[in-house]
């Protein structure tokens, strides 16, 4: 009997589960726990971490796991490792679906880094007004860079922040180049701090920062171990089909 692990939270994780749930499949969509109201789901949701590599291994096995879908953010490093390592552990196959990186494109003006600590680090300088795109988990990073009068943008309400000069939009993606030009022009924005996430719901803010020449601090993403990796939900159904999962047609 299949029962399928979706290590979601992203607009591909989403997509997947729609599929697999018209399909009949049996699955379970798990959500890290780090979103207050995350996106109902066609499946059932957990929520919250395993307890690590033994966690989910033992996961794995009580619940009778046959495969695992990592779909988590390209920046949920430790997640991803976690579920190479458990995978392997409990021989369970493991796909990863992954969404391509961004590529700068003619009139982009990034500049590269290689992570958080390489974004602090380049803040340093003259106070600047920066549309921090990077997610409320990293924010105590930036406060080492008080001088910048921060833009965020969030999914939910942050509580207390820990930078002086800050303002917060909440708001949950896709997002239009439209509307996030004029949100950068509202805010004179003279920097985009981004993580390179990939795909399109995000990608605006890099659009509209191209149209006004606006600069770009680009977080390249983390290093993972080598594993099998897909770019679209086709694709993994065709790879569960090849696995002995019947998709009902």
């Amino acid at each position: 009997m299949t029962h399928l692990l979706i290590l979601g939270g992203t607009t591909e994780a989403n997509a997947l589960a729609k599929s697999v749930a018209s399909q009949g499949i049996p699955a379970t969509y798990s959500y890290a726990g780090r979103v207050d109201n995350p996106r109902p789901q066609p499946l059932p949701v957990r929520v919250g971490g395993f307890g690590g590599v033994d966690g989910l291994s033992r996961y794995l096995r009580a619940h009778a796991i046959t495969h695992v879908v990592d779909a988590t953010h390209p920046f949920a490093a430790q997640m991803s490792r976690n579920a190479i390592a458990a995978c392997r552990d409990a021989g369970v196959p493991l796909m990863a679906l992954n969404r391509p990186a961004w590529v700068a494109q003619e009139g982009d003006r990034w500049q590269h880094v290689p992570d958080i600590d390489g974004a602090v680090a380049a803040l340093s300088g003259p106070a600047q007004r920066i549309f921090l795109a990077v997610g409320r988990m990293h924010l105590e990073d930036f406060a080492a860079q008080p001088q910048h009068r921060y833009l965020l943008r969030l999914v939910d309400e942050p509580g207390a922040l820990p930078m002086p000069n800050c303002e917060v939009v909440v708001s949950r993606g896709p997002f239009s180049e439209s509307n996030d030009r004029a949100l950068m022009q509202r805010h004179g924005i003279e920097l985009v701090v981004s993580k390179n996430a990939g795909g399109s719901g995000a990608r605006a803010k890099l659009d509209a920062a191209r149209a006004l020449g606006v600069p770009v601090l680009m977080i390249d993403r983390p290093a993972l171990p080598q594993r099998h990796e897909l770019t679209s939900v086709t694709q993994v159904l065709d790879w569960l089909a090849h696995s002995g999962v019947n998709l009902g047609v």
